[in-house]
């Protein structure tokens, strides 16, 4: 007995966490700073951490009724449907139910690179075939219509990340529209706004009123800061939101999940803490880091060092933790997610440390 060929397949590598590397090093992981994945700099949203000890009782429940009263919430925010809110498992899930509904076998999406693997990785587990367009860094990593559609050639599924995972750029509403409009109408345009919450841009939500071939990912993991518990979702055009009920996985989202998201989003206080604190490291990051950076629209700032492997394991015997994105096919560039002020302050100080003392 053996699985499918999955030599195609890629394996996600996540960033590793304080006590793993603490134990390996031999260091007090209180004494340590991770920016490296993305992660909320003031952790859960409060309110969402009191909503799960008070839900603790109810496990023994399917989420039926959290499930609908989140659904409900979000399609009020958006100014949708309940149907076209499709609740999943984190953003991965609702790839992987856009990618379920939408892709045959052999059928063919388009993904940027560099980008976040799970693009790719998802189409693939749903036996669709993976092509590329190429985020130019002598071009700042500019996302254009042109960008996208110069590589464009059929595929049922094209992803856009605004703002982008490692770089933080973004795409206009115009060159969504653009990019919807001139490719073919059975493409899905599927724009990921996972860092929305940080960007002033604003979405591209208008554009599912005129069109059905526009997509939306958001996520509770990083503005409220519930990455542990993975609860994202899809928000999609009315003309084909009842695909969800027959490709949805029964109970995607947990009873926890949904009663974090509902007390999490009526916490304005913690996002928009959030989403100031992030704003000023990356103008910090920007102006001290000894070291080219490019503007970001994210909770993050993208820097080229020079060898990042190096860079980041020596920032990391240091005590700070930061993403090394060679995994990005950008091996002279590190990502530092926005901490607090503290953590910001320090890890800067760190890296410019070992900045100066590596060899490039």
């Amino acid at each position: 007995m053996e699985p499918r060929d999955l030599s195609a397949h890629t394996v996600y590598r996540a960033g590793r966490g304080i006590e793993e590397v603490a134990r390996e090093l031999g260091l007090d992981p209180d004494d340590m700073v991770k920016l490296a994945s993305n992660e909320n700099m003031y952790g859960p949203s409060p309110d969402a951490v009191e909503a799960i000890r008070g839900s603790a009782e109810r496990m023994h429940s399917y989420p039926k009724a959290s499930h609908a009263d989140l659904v409900d919430e979000l399609a009020d925010m958006w100014d949708v449907t309940p149907e076209q809110v499709w609740l999943s498992n984190g953003g991965d899930g609702a790839l992987d139910c856009l990618a379920r509904a939408m892709l045959d076998p052999g059928q063919e999406v388009l993904v940027p690179s560099p980008g976040f693997a799970y693009y790719a990785m998802s189409a693939r587990y749903h036996h669709g075939e993976v092509n590329e367009y190429t985020l130019s860094k002598a071009d700042d990593f500019a996302q254009t219509a042109d960008t996208v559609l110069k590589d464009y050639d059929g595929e049922r599924i094209v992803y856009l990340t605004s703002p982008h995972n490692p770089t933080g750029a973004e795409f206009t509403t115009d060159a969504v529209r653009t990019i919807a409009e001139e490719t073919d109408e059975q493409t899905l345009v599927l724009v990921d706004e996972a860092y929305g919450e940080f960007t002033e841009m604003p979405s591209k939500r208008p554009l599912l009123d005129d069109r059905d071939d526009v997509a939306l990912l958001r996520t509770f993991s990083k503005a409220y800061g519930l990455a542990g518990i993975r609860l994202g979702y899809a928000v999609v055009p009315e003309d084909w939101a009842d695909a969800y009920a027959r490709i949805n996985t029964p109970f995607s989202a947990s009873e926890l999940a949904c009663r974090a998201g509902l007390a999490a989003l009526d916490d304005d206080e913690h996002v928009e803490r959030s989403v100031e604190t992030a704003s000023w490291a990356r103008e910090y990051l920007s102006e001290e880091l000894d070291a080219p950076t490019w503007d970001s629209a994210g909770n993050f700032i993208l820097a080229e060092v020079g060898d990042a492997s190096a860079i980041a394991d020596a920032a990391q015997e240091r005590g700070v933790i930061i993403r090394d994105c060679s995994s990005f096919g950008l091996p002279e560039c590190i990502r530092i997610t926005c901490g607090t002020r503290e953590d910001t302050e320090r890890a800067v100080s760190v890296l410019n440390e070992v900045i100066e003392v590596v060899e490039p």
